[in-house]
């Protein structure tokens, strides 16, 4: 479907799995997670119980790598009876850690498209997360100086995002948002009459995805980031 963004004034850019890798280091810290639980359960179930837990605890811990950690402390504790060893909570612990101290791995073109469009749009990065660890990320990206604001988000609902553009004084029509996630970064933003592009990431976070008919949907899906210059520049 053809989309008008000829009344684009400012961008906003998910962070996670649009500007870097993220989700990739969650399902490999999952693995390891698994295989140190080997002993109590088989990995279907390991996976089953540690993704009941996360949504358990969205409420209460958010978004991110912490209340990551504490729900797959949680999960070991359930799945062995507590007969989970001492030795195999630290290394829970251990692997959240690593992710946190994990470097940025900016994914393909990131710098490019930001800097053509930085000439002509007002560019801000809206995304999802722990304050601290999106904070430290964007820092160790280097990109902190294409954005003339960042917004770490407690959840991208409809409400979140109009409270957002109320107070930074965007106009609805006047707004485009760039991200991984229909749940998060598309069908909220259409549904509040803003512009959306999906750049789908090649794995996707469970509680992220939806199942929908995108033919009535007014939104581009492009391949790649760059593919944004050809329809923005």
């Amino acid at each position: 479907m053809e989309v008008d963004f000829s009344n684009i004034k400012v961008i906003g850019f998910d962070a996670d799995d649009t500007l870097w890798v993220n989700e990739t280091y969650f399902r490999e810290t999952e693995e390891q997670f698994a295989n140190l639980l080997e002993g109590f359960e088989t990995k279907n179930k390991i996976d089953q119980e540690l993704f009941k837990k996360e949504m358990d605890n969205l409420e209460l811990y958010g978004y991110g790598i912490k209340g990551f950690m504490l729900s797959m402390i949680e999960s070991s504790l359930e799945l062995s009876n507590n007969k989970v060893s001492q030795a195999t909570i630290q290394e829970i612990l251990n692997l959240g850690k690593r992710m946190i101290a994990h470097p940025v791995e900016l994914l393909d073109g990131v710098k490019e498209v930001l800097k053509e469009l930085g000439d002509k749009y007002r560019l801000i990065v809206l995304t999802k997360g722990d304050l601290l660890d999106q904070e430290r990320k964007l820092e160790r990206s280097s990109l902190s100086n294409y954005f003339h604001h960042v917004e770490v988000l407690s959840d991208k609902k409809e409400e979140n995002y109009k409270n957002l553009l109320e107070h930074l004084e965007i106009e609805v029509d006047e707004f485009l948002m760039i991200g991984n996630s229909l749940k998060s970064d598309v069908l909220p933003i259409i549904n509040i009459g803003a512009k959306a592009v999906h750049v789908p990431f090649h794995t996707t976070w469970q509680h992220e995805q939806v199942s929908f008919e995108d033919e009535d949907y007014d939104y581009l899906k492009i391949n790649s980031l760059k593919d944004v210059l050809d329809y923005l520049n």
